[in-house]
């Protein structure tokens, strides 16, 4: 039997595909069993304290939370847009039928079914990414009408599930992205598609882990009050009898 190099496609991407989804896959399982060993659970924790702190009837800071939200929005806007362009080029691009990548230069499939599937994963991914980050959006929309509603009794779990989703969202696309910067790689081999696949893995295993323990917030009121005693300044007389 001879080796082809077509064949590397066929060991190697599935190899490279098999653990990103193997290590997400264990990511979620420590989100939703040990939420405080990653750095999801540890922003969530920081979120439910913001939210708890704004919703603060007596001091609510209406203006600097839309603030905090509209960045939140701006930010997963720009996003799905950067997503959306790319993949009206990549359409643009499969309509063309584009041979830059069918070089002889690149070691592995370059046969044109082979490259159809490469483009059509790659668009799969950025439409992935594009809606995760409008369904973000909407979410922070969302937070955004809870928070400003005057003269309301609005349940702080209704806020806080807003922003939560909102921020999970956020991380689907990264996500993504991610995942779409693998196969992006594939257009220039299996090689490169399969070292870019576990090298993305380390790093992301080293970004999403936390050794920081959570803080435990509390609210002002039950802090403990510090009496100040009350210390008398004399000053000297201007005219000594």
């Amino acid at each position: 039997m001879i080796f082809r190099k077509e064949y590397l496609d066929l060991v190697l991407v599935p190899c490279g595909l098999f653990i990103m989804f193997a290590y997400h896959l264990f990511l979620l399982y420590r989100c939703l069993k040990r939420p405080h060993t990653t750095v999801i659970g540890f922003e969530n924790n920081d979120k439910k304290a913001w939210v708890e702190k704004v919703m603060q009837v007596e001091n609510k800071d209406v203006k600097t939370a839309l603030d905090v939200l509209s960045a939140n929005v701006s930010a997963a806007t720009f996003l799905a847009s950067v997503s959306l362009t790319l993949s009206s080029l990549i359409g643009a691009w499969i309509a063309n039928n584009s041979n830059i990548f069918q070089s002889e230069l690149i070691y592995g499939d370059t046969r044109q079914a082979t490259m159809s599937i490469k483009f059509i994963s790659l668009l799969i991914c950025f439409l992935l990414a594009f809606a995760c980050f409008v369904q973000s959006s909407r979410c922070f929309i969302h937070a955004n009408y809870l928070i400003s509603t005057p003269d309301t009794d609005i349940p702080i779990k209704y806020v806080e599930s807003a922003v939560i989703r909102g921020g999970d969202f956020w991380s689907l696309g990264l996500r993504a992205l991610y995942f779409a910067t693998t196969l992006l790689l594939w257009f220039f081999g299996p090689i490169p598609m399969f070292a870019t696949s576990v090298s993305m893995v380390c790093l992301l295993h080293h970004l999403d882990t936390n050794k920081t323990p959570l803080h435990q917030y509390s609210s002002a009121a039950k802090r403990p009050f510090k009496r100040v005693e009350q210390t008398t300044i004399r000053t000297p007389m201007a005219v000594d009898r």
